[in-house]
């Protein structure tokens, strides 16, 4: 949600931006952020649903073949187990102890977690991504949006920048606390990043902008 938010207040400041740079009235300029908001939030969402239904979609493959290759080669899986734990640092003997005793506690389990990285109960929401890329995405795309609404004619520009950039350092900053790293470098990153993408942007509305007029 915190990656979304942040594509949400670049690309729709960038696309104010570029719009204000080409002299376009307030009304141009807010119906482009409008559209920039509606067509980035339905596109993570689409984007989002297609991505992570398309790996649910391989997680039940991946348990299919596993439940077949348990109920016809059990001694094969049986041994495939026992080498995951013996390359984690186990001796034969133990590894081959416990590779039996989660077996019979629970085959599939085992071999989802420890052979594919599954978690049988926590397969991957297609629905749940979408609706909170949509969120996300929607709430970063406003604050941009309103500061181009709130803004007079003189002030339009400098308020997106400033209240943008200042959106990107809080992200930046919730980012990194959320992953256990300092902040300095992820708001560096985010900030100067959409630093360019707004500068650029501009630069080409002012240039479109002048070779229209």
């Amino acid at each position: 949600m915190v990656l979304g938010a942040n594509d949400g207040i670049i690309s729709t400041a960038a696309l104010v931006l570029g719009v204000a740079a080409a002299d376009s009235g307030r009304t141009a300029i807010l119906t482009a952020g409008v559209a920039g908001l509606v067509a980035g939030a339905v596109s993570m969402g689409l984007g989002e649903y297609v991505s992570v239904s398309s790996q649910r979609d391989s997680e039940r493959s991946d348990i299919a073949k596993e439940t077949w290759e348990l109920e016809h080669q059990a001694d094969h899986e049986l041994d495939e187990l026992t080498a995951i734990y013996q390359s984690k640092g186990l001796e034969a003997d133990l590894a081959r102890e416990v590779a039996v005793q989660l077996t019979e506690h629970d085959a599939l389990g085992a071999h989802l977690r420890d052979e594919l990285g599954i978690e049988r109960d926590d397969l991957a929401k297609p629905f749940q991504a979408a609706w909170s890329s949509t969120i996300a995405f929607s709430v970063g795309a406003a604050i941009p949006l309103l500061a181009a609404a709130i803004a007079t004619a003189g002030a339009r520009i400098a308020s997106v920048i400033l209240v943008s950039l200042l959106g990107l350092v809080l992200l930046g900053y919730t980012g990194a606390r959320l992953g256990g790293a300092k902040p300095g470098r992820p708001i560096a990153r985010v900030v100067v990043g959409g630093a360019i993408a707004m500068g650029v942007t501009m630069l080409v509305g002012k240039i479109f902008g002048a070779a229209v007029a």
